[in-house]
């Protein structure tokens, strides 16, 4: 899954104070009305009661700004699953149930591909531990129950994310999955 994104802004969206380190900011990936590509928003926290998206919200996290120095603008561009987890999982932020639903699809998914490895549970069992071999860095994501309940609400996230053609991907899928009648 790849899509290309503006880099994080360095000022509001809303009134367009430029971000202070340390400031509590919401950053959003949103689907416009009637568009193909996702943009992000980032608002200060102050501002977001006065915005309105533009579109479907595929995800909304809060987060601490920190003023960047030199990032490699290819990287930033590309919105991989793998860096969607780690802007999503990092300690720093906090993500509503749909958000936490959908970092622990990717965390699933990053773990088959070997991209994370699990590291066990938490004392009280109530968060898987994955490592982040590129980085060694430690992640902690609530355990959930995979029922098709949760598939169907991730799916549904997803198709934010993809568009129309994550859409029609599982309409294939449906169709081709049916029993025929013969």
């Amino acid at each position: 899954m790849e899509l290309n994104l503006p880099p994080p802004a360095k000022s509001c969206h809303v009134n367009g104070e430029a971000f202070v380190t340390d400031e509590r900011i919401v950053s959003l990936l949103v689907r416009p009305d009637g568009g193909e590509s996702i943009e992000r928003y980032d608002l200060s926290e102050s501002a977001e009661a006065d915005f309105t998206p533009p579109g479907l919200v595929a995800c909304r996290w809060r987060h601490i700004y920190t003023a960047r120095g030199s990032i490699n603008p290819e990287r930033t561009l590309k919105l991989t699953a793998e860096n969607l987890f780690l802007t999503l999982a990092d300690p720093g932020n906090e993500l509503s149930e749909a958000e936490t639903r959908l970092v622990q699809f990717l965390a699933l998914m990053l773990e088959r591909k070997r991209v994370l490895r699990p590291k066990g549970l938490t004392e009280d069992g109530a968060r898987s531990i994955f490592e982040h071999p590129g980085t060694k860095t430690r992640f902690e994501v609530p355990v959930g129950e995979f029922t098709p309940e949760f598939f169907l609400a991730v799916q549904d996230q997803l198709s934010v994310l993809l568009g129309d053609g994550a859409e029609e991907a599982n309409e294939e899928t449906a169709v081709t999955s049916t029993p025929s009648a013969s």
